[in-house]
């Protein structure tokens, strides 16, 4: 048997295989089939609208800053372009026709049988996108990709791959939504990173879907010696139902894993959501921190940090706001350190705003809505060092969008 049909073998073996986390999905309800859409030569030719909403998830139809742009709309990738030399941008279908040794990296960050989302991706695959940086290449500028679903009770089952070559430098922003008139969907999202040795890679994920749309993400990343990988999720718009549990591997010596994530639950919302890191070599580092806000949705925040080497060092931080008189945070920190001489941490807290902060910036002559507003502002204040400009700034407003549903 082949590594392909040994690979379809186990997706098929774990169709029904309910995930260890967050709600079970009748995966029956939705369809894997689209029509297919028009190719563009610029993302400018998108409609006005389409360009209107990706630009809410930091993609910017201008392309302006950017060095690669990909953009998927339901099951067609409709555009796909590097505007560095030293980058890759294609479609996954097209990478593993073209590179024979991508198969080495296709489902060994992130196990085919996992559950039933990933053998949904396995099985009825709607492509995905293949990003890679040439070694030694030090890229600033950001590339940008935006997965989009426009037709209704569409099922988009993506599949991921990102590689950035030794001595490498990478910044992505991935902003994922759903059309305004869509009102009922799934988006499956595999992504396998691999971080060469002394490589830099940053992942900047951006999610705007519907209150009645359901995402599962299933993504795992393999770091080597002296590499780092910098993760961020910023979800601050509703969503029926979200679970993600990323497992980040440093398996070289001084490996370094940067976790963050930012969420806003509105009523009904629910979201399962954290990160593992596994340190498996000398030296390895990680924070994994989250800053979680809810209005009535319900948010479990898990975090594990697990020390398999001497001399790491591992911190968790979990930090819940709950706003209103309804809505749950349940933050869940693990440590397992496995050898002598690992130094590893967690702190979580959760609570509401406090009157007398209120009260002593009204004293300052705030009204009691610009308080409240400059304490969620601070709150969701996350220094993420690497970032270059752009990014940080596309993450900004992502917060910024927050906010203003929170208050």
């Amino acid at each position: 048997m082949s590594e392909v049909e040994e690979i379809k073998e186990k997706a098929k073996r774990a169709a029904e295989k309910k995930a260890t986390y967050g709600p079970d999905i009748e995966l029956k309800v939705y369809t894997s089939k689209a029509p297919e859409h028009t190719k563009v030569q610029e993302l400018k030719m998108l409609s006005p609208d389409y360009q209107r909403m990706s630009l809410s998830v930091g993609v910017d139809s201008a392309e302006a800053e950017r060095a690669g742009s990909y953009f998927q709309l339901d099951t067609s990738v409709v555009y796909s372009k590097a505007t560095s030399e030293n980058v890759e941008v294609l479609s996954t279908t097209e990478a593993l026709s073209k590179y024979d040794w991508l198969k080495d990296y296709w489902w060994k960050a992130v196990a085919v049988d996992a559950d039933k989302y990933t053998a949904k991706a396995a099985l009825e695959l709607s492509d995905g996108y293949f990003i890679r940086v040439k070694s030694g290449a030090k890229v600033i500028m950001p590339i940008q990709a935006c997965m989009f679903i426009a037709r209704e009770s569409l099922s988009q089952n993506v599949h991921n791959i990102i590689i950035a070559e030794e001595d490498s430098e990478l910044h992505i922003i991935s902003g994922c939504r759903t059309s305004d008139d869509v009102t009922h969907g799934i988006h499956i999202g595999v992504s396998e990173f691999y971080v060469k040795k002394g490589a830099k890679l940053s992942f900047t994920m951006i999610h705007n879907w519907g209150p009645h749309v359901e995402v599962r993400p299933r993504s795992g990343s393999i770091i080597e010696e002296d590499a780092t990988f910098i993760s961020n999720y910023v979800c601050m718009k509703p969503v029926k139902s979200l679970q993600m549990y990323p497992v980040f591997k440093c398996v070289g010596e001084n490996a370094t894993a940067l976790s963050s994530s930012l969420l806003y639950a509105t009523e009904g919302s629910h979201m399962d959501v954290g990160a593992r890191v596994i340190l498996d070599a000398k030296e390895c580092k990680s924070d994994v921190i989250s800053r979680v806000i809810t209005n009535g949705g319900e948010v479990i925040s898990r975090g594990n940090i697990t020390g398999l080497s001497p001399d790491v060092k591992g911190h968790l931080e979990c930090r819940g706001l709950i706003l209103g008189e309804h809505g749950r945070v349940y933050a869940i920190p693990e440590l397992d350190g496995a050898v002598p001489g690992v130094e590893m941490s967690h702190e979580a807290a959760v609570g509401k705003i406090a009157e007398e902060e209120i009260a002593y910036l009204m004293t300052r002559g705030l009204s009691e809505d610009e308080a409240t507003a400059a304490i969620v502002r601070g709150f969701l204040d996350v220094d993420i060092k690497g970032l270059p400009p752009a990014l940080k700034e596309e993450m900004r407003r992502a917060i910024q969008m927050g906010e203003s549903m929170a208050l």
